[in-house]
């Protein structure tokens, strides 16, 4: 199936019913007074984050959702019935935008999370609330409320831990493959890969951590060369970045140096965010040379760069394991750095609300 991760909708609430003015009318009961009910509200419609779903496809074609309208109220005291909100399951990691201001309405980031994106009218009064002791016989009802009207950007940007960057026939999908139970497309030809692939790393019964790979980018991808660089949203989440180079590229003439500098450039045009965060090297398809150290310091020397690096050769699984163990290593260290970070937040709070000296 085609991976589909962003999509532009209408969400459409339901209006609110009408109140009612009537007046009570039985045999032998006179001046019954007003019961006119109220009106229904009308439905609402809310996203729900599931992780049973992984791309947006369903709303590729399904562009707009209207909830239904609350009924109108009755006379003998019935109100009208509302109306059923409209539940949309959109994958987790959907970032949902409001297209006419640019406001962020919500970023689905955990599984179940539930946000409302088009409230349902409220119905109106009957004229049974306008009876008072100087109006006995109020004719006046309200109308029921319009419901929101609101058209949406969605965009998917994948969960992982870890984001593999690189330019095509740079071995991202045989690293996967290496790594982890994915199976993503591998042939000796650019571009292999069209869409994500997310792998589970498992590194023992009790550790794992999920791996992303995206489509290979090229110089001039911020112009548009290629796949563009698209695809690079799907790493915004991820705490480590890892750069494979191929240094032994299938055709000749290739730099392996100048294809790894202008990734990061590319990398840097499209979001200086991006850009700073970890990043290491990893030197791959050591398999196929034949002066692997006088390669390896060759391009580290040219690069000129002081970042962590690793050389592997994915085909084979070389280097692979001790590269799964140092992401894990780094991994639990930033989960514990952002814990105490989380501790030392609760504590101050908890040192503001109880300070003794107030």
């Amino acid at each position: 199936m085609k991976f589909i991760d962003e999509s532009k909708i209408e969400v459409i609430a339901g209006n609110g019913g009408n109140g009612a003015a009537s007046f009570r009318h039985e045999k032998y009961i006179e001046k019954g007074g007003p019961d006119g009910g109220d009106g229904g509200h009308g439905g609402s419609v809310y996203a729900v984050a599931d992780r049973n779903i992984n791309t947006l496809v369903d709303y590729r074609y399904a562009r707009m959702h209207r909830a239904r309208n609350g009924e109108s109220g009755r006379g003998a005291d019935c109100y009208g019935k509302g109306a059923d909100d409209i539940i949309l399951q959109m994958p987790v990691g959907t970032v949902i935008t409001d297209l006419n201001s640019g406001e962020v309405i919500a970023d689905l980031a955990r599984d179940g999370e539930k946000i409302l994106l088009a409230r349902g009218g409220k119905g109106g009064l009957g004229n049974l609330h306008f009876k008072s002791s100087t109006n006995r016989t109020p004719r006046q009802c309200t109308p029921g409320e319009e419901g929101e009207r609101r058209e949406l950007q969605l965009e998917l940007k994948v969960l992982a831990d870890v984001g593999l960057l690189g330019m095509p026939n740079a071995g991202k999908s045989t690293f996967i493959r290496a790594v982890s139970a994915a199976r993503p497309k591998v042939a000796d030809y650019p571009f292999t890969t069209l869409h994500p692939n997310l792998g589970v790393v498992r590194v023992s019964d009790q550790k794992s951590f999920v791996i992303a790979d995206i489509p290979g980018l090229i110089e001039g991808a911020a112009e548009g060369a290629g796949l563009g660089h698209q695809f690079l949203r799907h790493l915004a989440r991820t705490r480590l970045l890892l750069h494979l180079v191929d240094l032994a590229p299938l055709y000749e003439g290739v730099d392996p140096v100048h294809e790894a500098k202008a990734l990061i450039n590319e990398l840097k045009k499209y979001d200086e965010a991006l850009y700073n965060k970890p990043r290491w090297l990893v030197l791959n398809k050591l398999d196929l040379l034949q002066d692997r150290a006088e390669k390896v310091a060759a391009f580290l020397e040219a690069f000129g760069t002081d970042t962590r690096y690793f050389t592997i050769s994915a085909i084979n699984g070389e280097g692979c394991k001790e590269l799964t163990y140092a992401i894990m290593e780094y991994l639990d260290q930033v989960a514990e750095k952002e814990q105490e970070a989380v501790t030392a937040g609760a504590q101050e709070s908890e040192i503001d609300i109880y300070d003794p000296s107030l």
